[in-house]
């Protein structure tokens, strides 16, 4: 046997002689391949873990924007009940202002003060009146009740308010009723 090539004494059986050279290039060329795939799912998996870091992080903008939200308007509702006792309280002391009863001026006066604690819990929690006398009508803010001829006011101007808007942090949550010049 040692006369024979060393290349050709790993016949095994049918099989032809393989020189060495050639099988490490085959075991070369799968671990190059088996490599290739490797990194292949590497990207795959940075692709997925790029997406998946993205949209936690979109969740997360979108929760906090939720709780800000909750948090600002969540008080809509029961500001909007409150802006019937302010109509009532206002009107009260509109209608003791033309009183000369001198029983009639300590009602208006506890009136008053009611009023001017309910105007200052509004600007506290940011509940805004909208009373545009004299400003250009905008649909954004007042709902038009009429409108009229008036020679003395800019067309499109508001001439009267029937009822206040309010806004809750600068979103209507009452439009102002009004009248508007033609």
């Amino acid at each position: 046997m040692s006369d024979q090539n060393p290349e050709q004494e790993e016949l095994t059986g049918s099989e032809e002689a393989v020189p060495k050279d050639e099988q490490a290039c085959d075991e070369l060329g799968q671990l190059q391949e088996q490599l290739e795939a490797a990194q292949a799912d590497a990207a795959m998996a940075r692709d997925e873990l790029l997406r998946v870091q993205a949209e936690m992080q979109n969740l997360r903008r979108r929760t906090e924007q939720d709780i800000e939200k909750a948090h600002k308007y969540g008080q809509e509702k029961f500001s909007v009940e409150l802006l019937g006792v302010m109509d009532n309280l206002e009107r009260s002391s509109a209608a003791a202002a033309e009183s000369e009863d001198e029983a009639v001026k300590a009602i208006k006066e506890g009136v008053e003060l009611t009023l001017k604690g309910f105007i200052d819990c509004f600007k506290r929690f940011n509940i805004e009146p909208v009373d545009p006398l004299g400003e250009p009508f905008d649909p954004q803010l007042h709902q038009a009740m009429s409108i009229q001829e008036n020679p003395d006011a800019e067309p499109n101007t508001v001439i009267a308010v029937m009822q206040k808007g309010y806004t809750l942090h600068g979103r209507v949550i009452r439009p102002a009723m009004v009248m508007v010049s033609k």
